[in-house]
C-alpha cells in the first residue's frame, strides 16, 4: 500500500536530483559571480568607487540599460503582434518568415553588427533615405537601440507564441456571445492569458540586450559619452591589463540586472497570483 502511494517519478529522488542540480548550478553560475565579487573586494571601496563613478563608465551603463529596456518595450508590442500573426493567421510564407525569426539566435552577432552598420550607413540601402529627413542611425545610440531590437526579438516571439496557440478560442466566442466588443475581449481575455509569457519574454530581451557586444561595437561608433555602451568598457579596461577596473564595471552590471529581474519576476509573480484569485 506505502509503494502505490509514493509519487512516481523519472528521475532520481528528490535529494539526488536536487544536490545534483545545485551543484551544477554552482559550479557554472554562482562560483563565477562570486569568484568576480571576490576580486572586486580586493580592490578597496576608494578604488572601486573611483572606477565605477567615472564619468565615462557611467555615462555607458546608463546608455546599456536605457538602450536596453527601449528595445525590450519595443520588442513587447512588435513581438506580440508577430507571434499573433504566426498563430492566428494564414498567409504566403508564413514558414518563411517563422524561420528568420530565429535567424538572430543563429546569426553571430558582429555579423549582425556589420550587417546593420551596411544598412543603417548614411550611405546605407536604408540610411540614404533617412539622412535626408535628419535621421542619423548608425554611430548614434539610436543604432544601438535598432542592434538590441534585433537581437532581442526571438525571445517574445518564441515565449508568446506557445501561449497563444493553446488559448482556446472558444473563449473569445463566448466573450463576444456575452457582449463584448474586440477590445474588451482583447483586454479581459487575450492578454490577461498572454501576459506572464510576455513578461517572461521580455525579460530575456531586457536580460540579453544589457550585456550584448558584438552586434552593437559596429553600428554604435563607440564614442565616449554618446554611443559607447558598457560592456566595451570592461573589453577595453582588459585590453589594457586593467582587470580590477573591468571586473568593478562588471560588478555594477551584475548587481544593478540582477536588482531589475527580480523586480521584474516579483511583478511577474503578483500579476500571475491576483489573476489566480481573480478566476
Amino acid at each position: 500500500m506505502s509503494l502505490l502511494n509514493r509519487s512516481y517519478s523519472v528521475l532520481p529522488g528528490f535529494r539526488l536530483g536536487f544536490g545534483i542540480s545545485l551543484a551544477w548550478l554552482g559550479l557554472i553560475v554562482l562560483l563565477p559571480l562570486a569568484m568576480m565579487i571576490v576580486a572586486t573586494s580586493r580592490m578597496g571601496w576608494p578604488a572601486f568607487l573611483g572606477t565605477v563613478l567615472d564619468e565615462r563608465v557611467l555615462a555607458s551603463l546608463r546608455l546599456s540599460f536605457v538602450a536596453a529596456a527601449i528595445a525590450a518595450a519595443i520588442n513587447a508590442v512588435f513581438g506580440l503582434l508577430l507571434a499573433w500573426v504566426l498563430v492566428r493567421y494564414r498567409l504566403f510564407g508564413k514558414r518563411f518568415i517563422d524561420a528568420m525569426v530565429d535567424l538572430p539566435f543563429a546569426l553571430p552577432t558582429s555579423v549582425a553588427g556589420i550587417a546593420l552598420t551596411t544598412l543603417y550607413a548614411p550611405n546605407g540601402l536604408v540610411g540614404q533615405y533617412l539622412a535626408p529627413l535628419g535621421i542619423k542611425v548608425a554611430y548614434t545610440p539610436l543604432g544601438i537601440v535598432v542592434a538590441l531590437t534585433f537581437i532581442g526579438l526571438p525571445f517574445v516571439v518564441r515565449t508568446v507564441q506557445p501561449v497563444l496557440q493553446e488559448l482556446e478560442r472558444e473563449l473569445e466566442e463566448a466573450a463576444s456571445c456575452l457582449g463584448a466588443n474586440r477590445w474588451q475581449t482583447v483586454r479581459r481575455v487575450i492578454f490577461p492569458t498572454v501576459l506572464p509569457a510576455l513578461i517572461t519574454g521580455t525579460t530575456l530581451a531586457f536580460a540579453r540586450a544589457t550585456g550584448e557586444y558584438g552586434s552593437v561595437i559596429f553600428i554604435a561608433g563607440n564614442i565616449p559619452l554618446v554611443s559607447e555602451i558598457a560592456p566595451l568598457i570592461i573589453v577595453s579596461k582588459l585590453d589594457q591589463y586593467d582587470q580590477n577596473g573591468a571586473t568593478a564595471v562588471a560588478v555594477v552590471m551584475l548587481l544593478i540586472s540582477f536588482a531589475l529581474l527580480l523586480l521584474i519576476n516579483s511583478l511577474q509573480w503578483w500579476s500571475a497570483r491576483r489573476n489566480g484569485a481573480q478566476r
